[in-house]
C-alpha cells in the first residue's frame, strides 16, 4: 500500500498530523516499504499456480498437490541416500506431467494411461504396451503385459519401472523390454 492509501485508513485526527518530518509520516513511509514485497507476491500469485510460469523451486509443491511426488525427487536435489527409483526429472517434463495429471489420473490402470504417462515423463515417444503376451508354448500369460520401450529410454530405467509399478493394475505382472532400434 502506498503512503496515501495507508493514511486513508487512519482516523481524521491522525491524518492531520501526517506532514513531512513528523513521526507519523516516517511510520507511514516505513509501512509502505515493508508491505511492498508482500504486495508484489500477492499481485503475482496466479503465476505460482500455473505449471508453465511457476518458478522451478515451486514445482515440487505443485507436483505434490497432484500426487506426482511419489515418482520423483525435486530435479535440483541430489543425494546418494535416496532410493534408486527416485531419479531426478527435468523441469519441463515435470511441468507437462503436472498439467496432464488429472487426465492421467482418469486413465490410471489402462494401457493408454500407462503409455501416455511414460511418454510424458521421459519425453520419448515409442512406448508400446502389449496386453496379449504369450509364453514359449504360444499360450497367453494371464494378467501379464509387456512394455516395449525405446532404446533411448534406458537412462530412465528405474523411473520407468516405478511408473509401471504405480500405474498398472495391481494384479497384473509385467515385462519391460527395450527395443533394439
Amino acid at each position: 500500500m502506498k503512503h496515501h492509501e495507508i493514511k486513508q485508513l487512519l482516523p481524521e485526527v491522525l491524518k492531520r498530523t501526517d506532514q513531512a518530518g513528523s513521526p507519523l509520516y516516517g511510520i507511514l513511509e516505513v509501512m509502505e516499504i515493508l508491505t511492498e514485497p508482500i504486495e508484489n507476491s500477492l499481485n503475482n500469485l496466479p503465476r505460482y499456480f500455473n505449471p508453465y510460469t511457476t518458478p522451478e523451486e515451486f514445482l515440487p509443491f505443485l507436483a505434490g498437490w497432484v500426487d506426482l511426488d511419489r515418482f520423483f525427487i525435486p530435479f535440483h536435489y541430489q543425494s546418494t541416500t535416496m532410493p534408486e527409483y527416485l531419479q531426478t526429472i527435468e523441469s519441463d517434463r515435470l511441468r507437462e506431467l503436472i498439467v496432464t495429471a488429472t487426465q492421467l489420473s482418469k486413465l490410471r490402470g489402462t494401457t493408454s494411461g500407462l503409455q501416455s504417462f511414460l511418454e510424458i515423463a521421459t519425453g520419448l515417444n515409442g512406448f508400446e504396451v502389449e496386453e496379449m503376451v504369450s509364453d514359449n508354448k504360444i499360450d497367453p500369460i494371464p494378467f501379464h503385459i509387456r512394455i516395449n520401450a525405446p532404446k533411448a529410454a534406458k537412462i530412465y530405467h528405474s523411473l520407468i519401472e516405478r511408473i509401471i509399478e504405480q500405474e498398472k493394475p495391481a494384479y497384473v505382472t509385467y515385462t519391460l523390454v527395450y527395443k533394439l532400434q
